[in-house]
């Protein structure tokens, strides 16, 4: 089958250029790009007034399958990355059973397919079971189609385990996602260590746990010379620590969620549970930190660090609630509104964030519009507006702290593999 988008502006990272142009799609393939193409009996596909992208990677996604279907399974988080703009998804390995051999990297890929809606690349765990004491098989798992290495929730504490995963993955040429966090300083915290917190009468997480740990990871990086990427920065202290050591050559990498550049830890004054995430909601400080990193490319990726959780899980206590939010719904709504409305990022630098760059980070063939390439295609419509209303969410969840929020600049099409899975 054949299909033209035409009439959009084509945002290319790899070129690195917006240009009016058409894409033709044939056999869920790009075979041509260019000014006018003839329509030659293909399907047309008007993209007047909008964004045409290489289809959107989140690099950084929990799909609780298997072991917590009732949060979120692989089919309702690929329905969710869909209607978010998303052709592809990394998950983490905190399952139950924990990713952390072949046959459940190979599991969570079949699912996938069988799902039929867009990519999902298993990350396979550092240590057996994620418990920090033993590495896991990791050259099984890659071989298996792991994209990376995580214990992603459950940091890894001994210092000599994570030396070790970095130079195996350093062969493997896969890179590690550290979770930053020095549990010993954040143990029984629940949201940002400061006057709200004091207020709230809440255990704060301080920065420094964080920071010490993606220091020490750093630091490995360097002496191993392993590929290795910060989740989710929080701090400026962090922002700080990855800037020096880019300066020096070292092969780091880091991601920022929509939420850490949106919102500050004021969001839990009146103890909203869907403000509980983990590293927890900063400063003004630490945001404008985290906005200036990604303007001056310190900060690499966009990632949503999806965390689906029921209702009933979250409508506790706040020290009682578990952390996480959803984030695949809303991550492109939060980019034009707030980085790229507000001038702070271009719509080029926005769209590299989210496809060029964690493709690269991830060593997967995708985030290009280059002719050959699966026909994997976002259309986003940076006027169009709307409401954020959990009750039409496709995830199983609905832990959102963004719940009313008008947002602008929403994902108005989703192809995968040359098929619309996604239209508004």
């Amino acid at each position: 089958m054949r299909t033209i988008i035409k009439n959009g502006l084509v945002v290319d990272p790899l070129a690195g250029n917006v240009a009016p142009k058409d894409i033709l799609v044939v056999g869920g393939k790009i075979a041509e790009m260019g000014a006018n193409l003839p329509l030659g009996g293909a399907r047309v596909i008007d993209a007047a007034g909008c964004l045409v992208t290489p289809g959107l990677i989140d690099m950084h996604v929990h799909l609780r399958e298997p072991g917590f279907e009732h949060k979120e399974t692989i089919y309702t988080g690929s329905l969710a990355a869909a209607r978010g703009g998303f052709t592809a998804v990394a998950c983490m390995p905190n399952t139950n059973p924990v990713i952390d051999n072949a046959a459940l990297v190979r599991s969570i890929i079949a699912s996938a397919q069988e799902a039929g809606l867009v990519h999902v690349y298993p990350i396979g765990a550092i240590s057996r079971g994620s418990r920090g004491e033993v590495l896991a098989e990791m050259g099984d798992m890659a071989a298996a189609g792991a994209v990376a290495f995580s214990d992603d929730g459950m940091p890894v504490a001994d210092a000599a385990l994570m030396r070790r995963a970095m130079q195996y993955a350093g062969m493997l040429d896969k890179p590690i996602i550290s979770h930053s966090e020095e549990k010993s300083l954040s143990a029984g915290g629940s949201m940002h260590e400061g006057p709200i917190s004091t207020m709230l009468g809440l255990q704060g997480i301080p920065a420094s746990a964080e920071e010490v740990m993606g220091a020490r990871d750093i630091i490995l990086a360097e002496e191993t010379g392993c590929p290795t990427h910060i989740a989710h920065v929080s701090t400026a202290g962090s922002v700080r620590l990855l800037r020096e050591a880019k300066a020096r050559g070292v092969q780091v990498t880091a991601e920022a969620t929509p939420h850490h550049f949106t919102l500050t830890h004021e969001a839990a004054i009146g103890y909203d549970t869907a403000t509980k995430v983990n590293p927890p909601l900063r400063t003004a400080d630490d945001r404008a930190a985290i906005r200036q990193g990604l303007a001056d490319g310190t900060i690499d990726v966009i990632a949503t660090d999806h965390a689906p959780h029921t209702a009933e899980e979250k409508d506790v206590e706040y020290e009682k609630a578990p952390f996480g939010l959803v984030g695949l719904e809303t991550a492109v709504g939060l980019v034009w509104t707030e980085l790229v409305h507000t001038g702070l990022l271009t719509p080029l630098q926005a769209v590299t964030c989210l496809t060029r760059n964690p493709a690269r980070i991830l060593g997967i063939p995708k985030g290009t519009l280059a002719p050959g390439a699966d026909a994997d295609i976002t259309i986003i419509d940076p006027e169009l507006e709307e409401v954020v209303d959990p009750a039409k969410f496709v995830s199983k969840s609905r832990n959102t702290p963004f719940a009313g929020r008008r947002l602008k600049g929403l994902p108005r099409l989703t192809m995968v593999g040359g098929r619309v899975v996604m239209e508004r």
